[in-house]
């Protein structure tokens, strides 16, 4: 953790915030804790939320990123954005055309899901978290996609945002 973040956060959130899904319940201070120094071992990012007093128990862990992971894509944006402006691309002609396999393969080949997470314990002893996924390319301009495609992960059920959450912070 960064110097302004490495004391124990001690303070509950009041509630839980939008955005968040809820992980735990009942859980402890303690599990923040064994996330937050998972994540350090495992060397993520961990920092305080902006605005956040360091007593906050709510922290940002980042750098945990996937390869090959273009079957998390959410076409439905790419199909909308498509409508309002058709972009030439073989992959994006085959998504119009019902065939998302192009696509993931380009994803696959050119881009990782990177993964951020702010998790936080609330007064209530809910253990939460909000997902921050974005596609990145690994090597920016190589990709042929255009660029204003937003890329973007699918909605994730809560088991399947704690076993990443876990992986991140060498847990799981």
């Amino acid at each position: 953790m960064t110097s302004a973040s490495c004391a124990r956060p001690t303070r509950p959130l009041s509630g839980k915030p939008a955005g968040y899904v809820g992980l735990a319940s009942y859980s402890s201070l303690g599990r923040l804790w064994a996330l937050l120094r998972g994540a350090e071992a495992q060397g993520r990012t961990v920092s305080l939320v902006r605005g956040d007093p360091p007593e906050t128990a709510r922290r940002r862990v980042a750098g945990y990123a996937l390869s090959g992971a273009g079957f998390f894509v959410d076409t439905a944006p790419l199909l909308a954005e498509l409508e309002d402006g058709f972009e030439t691309h073989p992959a994006l002609v085959a998504l119009l055309a019902g065939d998302s396999g192009p696509l993931r393969d380009e994803l696959n080949t050119h881009f990782e899901l990177r993964l951020d997470f702010v998790v936080a314990l609330t007064a209530g002893r809910d253990l939460i978290v909000r997902p921050e996924f974005a596609f990145r390319p690994l090597v920016p301009g190589l990709s042929t996609l255009p660029p204003r495609l937003p890329l973007r992960a699918r909605r994730l059920a809560r088991d399947e945002v704690n076993v990443l959450l876990l992986r991140a912070c060498g847990l799981g």
